[in-house]
């Protein structure tokens, strides 16, 4: 794949994951643990969601160091640009009231950011600074990843829940769906993410 391909591809991709991630927080029926916290952390700081989103994604980036992990250019790319997306989608799409269209917005959010996962990261330019953070602590601790990333899911949520983001159905459906579903894209665009 080209370099410029690849760059294209990856900034469609991290536009479809900000743009899913704007859909599922309009929904207003909760979204998944980090964006929760990133609900939050808008909510008392007065940042839009997508600001919060990256100065989160800053902080998290900075825990990578004495983990010794180092960020690809996507890493980089998507601390920055998912936000930014995100606050665009909940510029463009407006609220509404109707539980049909929110639960609309919510399932069509989480299959939107599973595609988008599997497109970003086609390309190979490294993960996002979430993946980054719980790959480095399950390498420096040896513990299993499904406790690392279970113990900083549940974390992040209940600290944004704390500081007053929305868990809902949203919350549990992103749960159940977003790793299937990611799954499935990534066998369909043939994304191999073994090296």
């Amino acid at each position: 794949m080209k370099m410029t391909w690849r760059i294209l591809v990856l900034f469609v991709g991290l536009g479809l994951y900000g743009a899913a991630i704007g859909l599922m927080i309009r929904s207003e029926l909760g979204a998944s643990p980090w964006d929760v916290l990133a609900q939050g952390v808008s909510r008392r700081s007065g940042l839009t969601f997508g600001l919060s989103t990256v100065v989160i994604s800053a902080v998290v980036l900075l825990c990578w160091f004495p983990l010794r992990v180092r960020p690809g250019w996507g890493t980089l790319a998507n601390a920055v640009s998912v936000g930014l997306f995100a606050d665009a989608t909940l510029a463009l799409v407006p609220p509404t009231g109707h539980w049909l269209q929110r639960s609309g917005l919510l399932a069509g959010g989480v299959v939107l950011l599973a595609f988008a996962t599997a497109v970003y990261l086609s390309p190979r330019f490294g993960p996002g600074p979430r993946d980054g953070l719980f790959t480095g602590l399950v390498r420096r601790t040896g513990l299993p990843v499904w406790a690392v990333r279970g113990c900083l899911e549940v974390t992040v949520l209940v600290i944004g829940w704390l500081l007053g983001g929305i868990v809902g159905i949203g919350t549990v459906v992103f749960a159940a769906a977003v790793g299937p579903l990611v799954h499935v894209f990534l066998r369909w665009l043939r994304v191999d993410v073994g090296h």
